[in-house]
């Protein structure tokens, strides 16, 4: 699913957003960089009084009206930026037979208590459109975009909200960096809807590293990835290599990103790739890559976006790969979407695609570290 493995919330991100991996977050409390994982602040008599008290609706009602008018001036120049570019906007449904096997996302489940002709009873909510908007693909549909609502579960708090909204867009015969240009093209549209810029940089993975904080994530050893975070109380047990990158890259790397500017990371490792093609080594002495980027305005995650893997066998191996570490770690085991891989099988086109966390970039435009700022009523008070 298009969460970093493409956040959000995302996320993802979600970006929720995005955006497409949570973060791992095992800093310990006190003073520590914040928790990235799991987060709830909607229990017993707090989430009663957040959701009831007149007066804080009444105190933010102004502001939340305004910014409701922004939201529905974004949603209304998206459909503009694409409607101009020949982009077709689609619905896909919101349940569906299939879950996301991605070992860091948790979705949502309900049991449809009604006839059923075929297939499961068990239906998911989605994580993102990218499921069913590939099938349209390799039907021939041709560049589309979805915008609409996705849901995560379990991730709930200051950055997260379970319920979110997603832009999600594909584009045929394009790579992977030239869907980065309209990427920035489109988070220039938003700012430019509250009166601001940012200019645009990339760099890849490794020389982001390298340039941050002087280590290579390729081949440095798990000590020195360990080294720069001796300042933060981690467990570090059943870590990956992957984890431990990931844990820089939020707590060393990410803060260290210019305000108002916009970020592009490259070439990121293949075993990040998720959904994406993976390039072989280029040379002696290089790696292969997976042929994605994610996007950042100042330190906020916005965008993933994948050269995407229209190999159905390889995809077939890494869902079954997700399966084994849910399984490891005890997690809920979905089903595959056997439809997606059929359809990978059937013929898949050259493509690109992206999401971003229209709530994440939302917040970004405004400058707000709270999504609650940004929503009508967030899962506290819904």
């Amino acid at each position: 699913m298009r969460a970093r493995s493409r956040a959000g919330a995302p996320g993802a991100g979600h970006a929720g957003a995005a955006c497409r991996r949570p973060r791992l977050g095992h800093a310990a409390p006190g003073g520590q960089p914040p928790q990235r994982g799991r987060q709830t602040d909607v229990s017993g008599r707090r989430f009663h009084r957040r959701r009831t008290r007149l007066a804080d609706l009444v105190h933010r009602g102004g502001g939340m009206i305004e910014r409701l008018k922004l939201r529905a001036r974004l949603n209304a120049g998206i459909r503009d930026f694409f409607a101009s570019r020949g982009v077709l906007e689609v619905e896909t449904p919101i349940l569906s037979m299939a879950g996301n096997t991605e070992p860091n996302i948790d979705s949502f489940h309900t049991d449809f208590s009604g006839h059923v002709d075929a297939g499961a009873r068990r239906r998911w909510l989605r994580t993102s459109p990218e499921y069913p908007l590939k099938r349209l693909l390799a039907a021939g549909i041709g560049d589309c975009y979805e915008l609409g609502r996705v849901f995560r579960n379990g991730e709930a708090g200051g950055r997260h909200n379970p319920e979110f909204t997603m832009l999600e867009w594909y584009r045929v015969g394009w790579d992977h960096l030239r869907l980065i240009d309209e990427t920035i093209a489109l988070v220039r549209m938003a700012l430019a809807l509250v009166g601001r810029d940012a200019s645009p940089s990339t760099i890849s993975y490794r020389e982001l590293f390298r340039q941050a904080i002087g280590v290579d994530p390729f081949d440095g050893d798990e000590a020195a990835l360990r080294a720069p975070l001796s300042d933060i109380a981690i467990d570090g047990e059943g870590l990956s290599r992957d984890d431990w990158l990931d844990l820089l890259f939020t707590h060393r790397i990410q803060p260290q990103f210019p305000d108002d500017r916009i970020t592009v990371v490259i070439d990121w490792p293949a075993t990040q790739a998720a959904l994406a093609r993976i390039r072989p080594a280029s040379g002696p002495g290089e790696s292969p890559v997976a042929e994605r980027y994610e996007l950042y305005l100042g330190q906020v995650e916005l965008a993933n976006g994948y050269h995407e893997l229209a190999d159905a066998d390889e995809q077939r191996r890494r869902f079954a790969r997700d399966l084994a570490v849910r399984r490891h770690r005890g997690a809920e085991e979905p089903a595959v979407d056997e439809a997606l891989l059929a359809a990978l099988a059937a013929g898949f086109p050259d493509c690109a695609g992206v999401a971003i966390g229209v709530d994440r970039l939302l917040m970004a435009m405004l400058r707000t570290p709270r999504i609650a700022d940004v929503l009508a009523y967030d899962f506290a008070q819904a």
